[in-house]
């Protein structure tokens, strides 16, 4: 028994069950992608027009996005305190949303919609930064791919929620709002004590490369199955039973990924070595960090004197070679021989706080880029239920769940592949941004286009673009500007996609949309224009169409304009991300060029 107890002890405190843990708790943070299929029955429940929904949409966006209180308070509170706040903010914000839809409690403004959407959909920024933070300090040595599976699993966390709910299959589409309150709320719950930094950059092994791979698969597995679930679901009728053992089949997957802490805890004959350092005194922990982050200090700064060949050699060998320089360096400069070059504020690859990055020129390419590249993607997801319904598609459920699954293999094939260009290249890791982004150009041209089966190919050029930035960017800014105040840096990082979503989606798409839609009323339904003139003005936002009856476009007419924009802004971002490629060639070769030997 007591063995069983030591091997439990190991496990809870095994970095890759705080990843796997992680990864459950990623699937309940993909809400926001739900809001298309939960934004007609607010829209039907409530009567508002494709303005006041876009507004929803950008409050959503915000809530999404806005992470500076996770991002502060994840340095602050514990680990689980975070994911708690999250978890109530979660339940709060769309348990009332759910409670107004209903009828149950009276309704409220369109600014207090837009609130608690707000407050719900924040919950994930808490579940985002918690879950990144502690594995990219639990894998500093693998940065691409867990980020990239992480923010992959908040991708398809849409589309599993989609089938949870085909499963509960209830005729009241207010019911997926409930399902969205109480959900998350319980896996969080669930596992708020597991994730947590546990030292894992000692937690090295051999096999690491083996999990990873066995992880990628199980990814790969999951998406392409619920891609058939949903192709099958979409074009069969089927029994509840049928879709009862497909959910049930979902699950054996999602679980999958245990496999790997628990045979490496249990079953791997290299545990004597690894026991020891797996719960080291807070002390050690906190002294070996530090001295880590003295050696961090130091590559950079005695990288320039090192004679060449210290790059050969093995990486003990090589610390203690750079510890001899260091001595030296010290040595000279106590005897004033040698005034070492002290740049105010670190250099790029150490740890920035948020204010010095911000004035780095860096940090604002990485913004503007992301801004354009972004947000010009999460217009489409945005809007996809307009676009398909314009197209003729009935059911834009597909189309929601298809760029969901796009989206995550775009999140994970971005982690694996801007892995190996650094790794195997040491190339800038924003040069995978800049194809990321020229591919969704692509996608905005298909989606222009309209042509017959157009949806299918722009859903997938742009959810795999899309997708592709949230693995990149995180990882690029880690490396960029350093493992200390990542949550602070990338919660401010994520503001660019709501600021882009509420030029693009806010401004430039739902006023084209309605311009179109007017022209084409004003065509089809004079008579009846005129009809519903007058009762109109009882409301008082609906002056702001002067029509009560929401405005539907037809034809592939609505979202020319806003896709051609959106697919410029693509390009622009390409070249913006390419400045980056260029002004950071330096940084990748110092931090990767070590380790090919």
């Amino acid at each position: 028994m007591g063995r069983l107890g030591e091997g439990f002890g190991a496990l809870v405190n095994n970095r890759w069950l705080v990843f796997v843990a992680a990864m459950w708790i990623q699937s309940c943070a993909g809400i926001g992608y739900l809001f298309g299929s939960i934004s007609p029955v607010i829209k039907s429940s409530l009567s508002y027009n494709q303005r006041q929904v876009a507004r929803l949409g950008v409050a959503k966006d915000l809530g999404d996005s806005v992470g500076f209180l996770a991002g502060s308070l994840c340095e602050v509170l514990p680990m689980w305190g975070a994911l708690l706040v999250g978890a109530l903010q979660n339940f709060v914000g769309y348990g009332w949303v759910w409670l107004v839809v209903t009828g149950r409690v009276p309704t409220l403004p369109l600014w207090a919609m837009c609130v608690l959407i707000f407050i719900g959909t924040n919950g994930e920024t808490y579940f985002n930064t918690a879950a990144l933070v502690s594995c990219v300090q639990n894998f500093p040595k693998s940065r691409g791919p867990v980020v990239g599976i992480l923010k992959g699993f908040a991708g398809l966390g849409g589309a599993i929620l989609t089938q949870i709910y085909a499963v509960i299959h209830s005729p009241d589409h207010a019911n997926l709002i409930f399902m969205i309150a109480v959900g998350p709320t319980m896996v969080i719950i669930a596992l708020m004590f597991i994730v947590r930094p546990v030292g894992g950059h000692r937690q090295v092994r051999p096999s690491d490369g083996r999990s990873f791979t066995f992880i990628y698969s199980v990814c790969l597995l999951l998406a392409a199955y619920l891609m058939g679930v949903m192709l099958v679901e979409d074009l069969v009728d089927l029994n509840q039973t049928v879709i009862m053992i497909f959910t049930a089949i979902l699950f054996v997957l999602l679980l999958l990924p245990i496999v790997v802490p628990v045979s490496l805890t249990f079953l791997s004959d290299s545990r004597a070595p690894l026991q020891e350092p797996l719960l080291p005194a807070p002390q050690k922990q906190e002294a070996s960090k530090s001295e880590q982050d003295g050696h961090e200090v130091i590559f950079s700064e005695v990288e320039e004197e090192k004679p060449k060949e210290v790059d050969l050699l093995p990486a003990s060998e090589r610390q203690k070679r750079i510890a001899q320089l260091q001595s030296k360096l010290f040595q000279a400069a106590a005897e004033g021989a040698v005034r070492v070059k002290r740049r105010k504020g670190p250099h790029r690859g150490e740890d920035f706080t948020l204010a010095q990055a911000l004035i780095k020129a860096d940090f604002w390419l990485i913004f503007f880029s992301l801004l354009l590249g972004s947000g010009s993607g999460l217009t489409v997801i945005d809007n996809l239920g307009q676009m398909s319904q314009s197209l003729g598609y009935d059911n834009a459920h597909i189309f929601v769940s298809m760029i969901s699954i796009w989206n995550f293999l775009g999140r994970v094939g971005g982690g694996y592949f801007s892995e190996i260009i650094v790794k195997d290249h040491a190339y800038p890791r924003p040069v995978a941004m800049a194809a990321a982004q020229f591919i969704m150009a692509i996608g905005h041209v298909f989606l222009a286009m309209g042509w017959p089966g157009a949806m299918y190919i722009g859903t997938l050029l742009i959810g795999l673009g899309y997708g592709a930035h949230w693995a990149i960017m995180p990882a690029v800014a880690s490396e960029l500007f350093g493992l200390k105040k990542f949550g602070a840096l990338y919660n401010f990082l994520t503001l660019a996609n709501p600021a882009g979503s509420l030029v693009f989606s806010g401004v430039i798409a739902s006023s084209i949309y309605d311009y179109e839609a007017e022209k084409q009323a004003h065509h089809h339904h004079h008579q009846h224009y005129h009809h519903h003139h007058p009762r109109s003005w009882g409301s008082i936002f609906s002056t702001v169409l002067a029509v009560d009856e929401p405005l539907k476009c037809e034809g592939s007419i609505c979202f020319f304009l806003t896709s051609m924009i959106m697919s410029g802004l693509c390009v622009i971002a390409v070249v913006l991300s390419m400045i980056l490629v260029y002004r950071t060639k330096i940084v990748y070769a110092h931090l990767y060029g070590k380790s090919r030997t």
